[in-house]
């Protein structure tokens, strides 16, 4: 007999979601490890990619199937909602490699199935910060060892971001380890490094405070603006930039490359936070 569907965990979210919020986040997996949304040996040959709470409209799954598929034609990709109107609306769009299903944290994959990376964008936001854990745990038990979970939170338009990178462990632990902390904007709001404090992922954002370690990061990155304001006159993204290579400077493992700083992303790797 088939197992009844597991009682999706989770609350519902808000669900307001623009066109084309998301595509700097698919922009992102394209350029930090595209081989992972290509990649067909093994398990990974019917691994999925998740986009968990994808709102009232399913917009933001039906974007990133278009964009991921023009390298990698056959991947599947499955959106989540935990609310089940916003699943029924979603499923006449369905075909057979994009697919729409109820659920929650604890993602309803059917037998034989994996995950090679998920996206959960301002989902986590409206939970208590001693359940983020907890989540990134129930997601990562369908995650194949080496996959992706990007995880954080933009403005209403995407024009800025954060999110945490977390890369899945091999292990039955179902852990994750912390790779990276993105900063992206595309600077229609200017440039300031106190505008992303206001959408810090979950397990962030309270610990803005003196003591904290991101709470060390933003006013050293404040600092390295200060230090390089003479680049604005050359503009937003060249401050942006200076900026970026002033952090180095101070010992964060920044990635300075023109390709990610040109377009607005700041990359912190292994964050000690």
């Amino acid at each position: 007999m088939p197992h009844p569907p597991k009682k999706p965990q989770g609350q519902v979210t808000r669900g307001k979601t623009a066109r084309n919020r998301l595509r700097p986040v698919d922009r992102f997996f394209l350029m930090y490890d595209p081989g992972l949304l290509t990649r067909a040996d093994g398990e990974f040959s019917r691994a999925r990619f998740v986009d968990l709470g994808y709102g009232d409209e399913p917009f933001t799954t039906l974007e990133t199937a278009a964009r991921f598929r023009q390298i990698a034609p056959t991947l599947k990709i499955l959106g989540v909602e935990i609310e089940p109107e916003r699943v029924a609306r979603a499923l006449p769009l369905a075909d057979d490699l994009t697919d729409f299903r109820l659920g929650g944290f604890n993602l309803p994959l059917r037998p034989g199935e994996t995950v090679r990376a998920i996206r959960a964008f301002n989902v986590l936001r409206q939970y208590e910060e001693k359940d983020v854990l907890p989540a990134w745990e129930q997601m990562a038990r369908g995650v194949l060892p080496g996959g992706l979970l990007v995880e954080g939170t933009s403005n209403p338009f995407g024009s800025i971001l954060t999110a945490n990178i977390l890369r899945r462990v091999a292990g039955e632990n179902f852990s994750w380890r912390l790779e990276a902390l993105v900063f992206y904007t595309n600077f229609r709001l200017g440039f300031d490094p106190a505008e992303f404090q206001t959408i810090l992922p979950k397990n962030l954002i309270h610990r803005v405070i003196p003591g904290e370690a991101i709470f060390r990061f933003f006013d050293d990155w404040k600092t390295a603006c200060a230090e390089s304001a003479h680049q604005k006159a050359f503009g937003l993204r060249p401050w942006f930039a200076a900026s970026a290579r002033r952090l180095a400077g101070r010992g964060y493992q920044i990635c300075l490359q023109k390709r990610w700083l040109n377009r607005g992303w700041l990359v912190w790797q292994s964050p000690q936070v």
